[in-house]
């Protein structure tokens, strides 16, 4: 069965499984989504170069996807779009294939996932609590394995939020890196399109491909200093109040970084928090009434059918915002961003909480207004100061997920990335031959965001085999007796990298406990005893290397 439509296939029988209905605004017929896969996979038999080809994406719902409605939440506002948003068609033509569109906060106006006349979007580990919006559904088809990323929007951390609260990595790029063309606005002077993946790598990757020339002038980076990175910490006082546990695992994520080699220096966060206030108590809240305010004016004289109360609220009391108290919060927002900025000065990034707690459905439904403000805390500020920003996972309180973000100063997205990479959980590998560095399977460690931590070699109690695969690769097998130490080297490499490793790892190829001359063990590969009875013996080389050489010389 072709790749692309195996995946396909997988997709539908797992969207069908965990059986989230709320996801999804529309999803495409699974016959029509199988013939684009059939034909991606043509394509690829012909020798055309398609780098996603196979990778599966959703797009938040306020996104346009030609052949599917746009409907930003709203099922009187739908509109059928002539053509796809370029963030979508770029991801197309590079062979990636759209399953649908996602539920969102109506209008994408909220943190919770809770406004949508499409249904409250559950999180993905624990029903009872909420998604996190807007960017509610593209979170949780990815988190929930249905899609391998997804596209959301995120104008006060609707980019962000939702990752949090899902256990996956959310990048919320530099505003102008990624064009919002065809994005139903929010705040259209602020809006990002963001990316939901299960690790940096696959986000990344996804990134690089919306990523265009900007749509104004770039900017010198902020020069830095030699030496380690530099992260920003504010006092735990200056976090307000927490969920029980999230102090303690913010500590132990800067203990990570520092530990990694980093250097934490201060910051005051008053800067930040007091701008955050004023995206929904300021004059800014009247951009999305400029966006839909007359729509939603002319649907609730015909009674409102579809408007989610919270949201029409809102929107609507933004038109009666007068014109001075803008150029006043301008002002102040101008002064808060120079105070900002000198407090990040020469730091590479500010770290943060994404959110200061995880409420659940009842909380939110309780209390709409209160829940959803407390959730902007420290993301509602990142655009307003044109900062960019990446949310990752970093470990679990009470069972459930906890994140934080790296925020920094505009076009410094890969170097936060590059840091938040010493935030996520990571396991070891060894590996003996195909996966070894420069051999022909190695790009798919890298792909996974490992890197060499050592070469070493196994305990004396192993031989090695040469399979008869496709690209070659050897079989390692622990004896009893006989045995011989094998060059390995030890990966470091996302734990979520490792699962998909081994959930794509073709037989005979196993994954174990492989001892290594130090006497510790890791997970390494090895292979299964059937498959050697056609296969030559290579211990004697002592490494696939050495073996690979010898027969090209």
């Amino acid at each position: 069965m072709s790749s692309t439509v195996s995946r396909v296939r997988a997709a539908y029988a797992r969207n069908e499984a965990v059986d989230r209905p709320e996801i999804w605004i529309d999803l495409r017929p699974w016959e029509e989504a199988e013939a684009e896969a059939r034909a991606i996979d043509a394509r690829v038999a012909a020798g055309e170069h398609l780098p996603l080809a196979g990778r599966l994406f959703a797009a938040k719902g306020n996104i346009d996807v030609q052949g599917l409605p746009t409907t930003a939440g709203c099922p009187a506002y739908a509109y059928e779009p002539e053509s796809d948003a370029p963030v979508v068609a770029r991801l197309r033509a590079a062979g990636a294939l759209v399953l649908g569109t996602t539920n969102l906060d109506q209008f994408a106006t909220g943190l919770v996932g809770t406004r949508s006349p499409y249904g409250a979007v559950r999180n993905a580990i624990d029903p009872a609590r909420i998604s996190g919006g807007s960017s509610s559904g593209s979170a949780v088809a990815v988190a929930l394995g249905i899609v391998d990323f997804a596209l959301g929007t995120d104008t006060a951390g609707s980019g962000r939020i939702p990752a949090a609260f899902n256990g996956i990595v959310g990048l919320k790029p530099t505003r102008g890196l990624v064009p919002t063309t065809g994005v139903v606005p929010a705040c259209a002077s602020i809006d990002c399109v963001t990316v939901f993946a299960r690790t940096l790598p696959e986000a990344e990757q996804a990134l690089s491909y919306l990523a265009a020339p900007p749509d104004r002038p770039l900017r010198p980076l902020p020069q830095r200093a030699p030496g380690p990175w530099r992260i920003a910490v504010p006092p735990l006082s200056q976090l307000g109040e927490l969920d029980e546990g999230w102090a303690e695992a913010y500590e132990e994520a800067v203990a990570r970084l520092a530990a990694s080699g980093a250097s934490i220096r201060p910051l005051d966060l008053a800067p930040f928090t007091e701008a955050a206030a004023m995206l929904y108590e300021g004059a800014f809240v009247a951009e999305r009434y400029t966006a839909v305010g007359p729509f939603i004016d002319k649907l609730l004289a015909s009674g409102g059918a579809g408007l989610d109360p919270t949201v029409s609220g809102i929107i609507t009391r933004a038109r009666d915002i007068p014109a001075h108290r803008l150029f006043t919060d301008q002002d102040r927002l101008s002064a808060l961003r120079a105070r900002a900025l000198a407090e990040l000065s020469d730091a590479d990034a500010l770290l943060l909480p994404t959110a200061p707690g995880h409420p659940t459905l009842a909380d939110v439904a309780a209390d709409p207004l209160g829940a959803n403000a407390r959730l902007g805390r420290f993301t509602n500020s990142t655009n307003l100061f044109d900062l960019a920003a990446v949310a990752v996972p970093a470990g679990e309180v009470n069972g459930l997920p906890f994140g934080v973000m790296l925020i920094g100063p505009a076009f410094t997205d890969d170097r936060l990335a590059t840091i938040a990479r010493a935030l996520e959980p990571r396991v070891s590998l060894a590996v003996v031959g195909a996966h070894l560095a420069g051999q022909p399977l190695n790009p798919q460690l890298l792909a996974l965001g490992a890197v060499l931590d050592r070469t070493t070699t196994t305990a004396p109690t192993y031989r090695l085999h040469a399979l008869r695969t496709t690209p070659p690769k050897p079989g390692l097998v622990r004896v009893d007796e006989d045995g011989t130490a094998i060059e390995t080297e030890v990966w470091s490499l996302p734990a979520e990298g490792l699962g998909r490793l081994l959930s794509a790892l073709p037989r005979p190829m196993a994954l174990g406990s492989v001892e290594l001359t130090d006497g510790s063990r890791v997970p390494g590969f090895l292979c299964e005893p059937s498959a050697l009875a056609n296969a030559e013996d290579i211990t004697a080389y002592g490494s696939w290397r050495k073996y690979v050489e010898r027969r090209e010389a």
